[in-house]
């Protein structure tokens, strides 16, 4: 669950939902970490060209990585309840993310669909692509992924039922190891209705693949 997660205090450092009682690495601590892996692959961190890259590269992991401080609870804590009787499926397709390994630490990348019927009121569309970069944003594997968007909506939202597919291809495959560029790996994960009615699964499936 992410309800315990919360923004990193700056010396603390998180393991999924365990905040660890070791000191956070400082800027400059990670920026030489980024030189070592350098000088290992055979290259000189001194020259032109990578001088900066330390720089660059820890910043674009404070971007790459934000989910770590932030808090899917609170995205989805607006709901609308006015919404006219409306208690139909409510399908957001096509969100595209970019996450990365947690084994090889390169990306993955892809798209989710998500739907729910509300019980309760509706979340802002918006609210459901935060989500899906809230657990994005993070190193991952897609199994995992799924069932935290999942969750999340589901204990947030209290729904009649949740479907979520996410589909990617993944870095660590295409560019290493079996080196099978555009395989693509399909992850679902079903609540309530969904879960209960493979009627409201294939309606979902329907859905999901009818504009394509």
């Amino acid at each position: 669950m992410d309800a315990v997660v919360k923004p990193l205090h700056p010396n603390h450092v998180r393991v999924g939902t365990r905040e660890l009682e070791s000191i956070r690495p400082t800027q400059e601590e990670a920026q030489e970490a980024v030189r070592v892996l350098l000088r290992w692959a055979g290259e000189d961190p001194t020259r032109e060209g990578l001088l900066d890259t330390p720089r660059r590269v820890t910043a674009a992991y404070g971007e790459l990585f934000k989910g770590y401080g932030e808090n899917a609870p609170e995205i989805l804590s607006r709901v609308f309840q006015e919404v006219e009787g409306y208690d139909d499926m409510v399908l957001v397709r096509d969100i595209p993310f970019y996450s990365h390994c947690e084994h090889h630490m390169v990306p993955f990348v892809g798209k989710a669909h998500i739907a729910y019927y509300p019980s309760e009121g509706v979340v802002g569309l918006s609210k459901l692509a935060r989500v899906v970069d809230v657990f994005a944003r993070r190193f991952q594997t897609q199994e995992t992924m799924t069932a935290q968007i999942c969750e999340a909506i589901d204990t947030a939202l209290r729904p009649r039922g949740v479907a979520l597919w996410v589909e990617a291809e993944h870095m660590c495959m295409s560019m290493r190891g079996v080196q099978k560029q555009g395989a693509v790996t399909v992850t679902t994960q079903y609540t309530g209705v969904f879960r209960d009615d493979p009627a409201e699964q294939v309606r979902f499936l329907t859905m999901v693949r009818g504009a394509r």
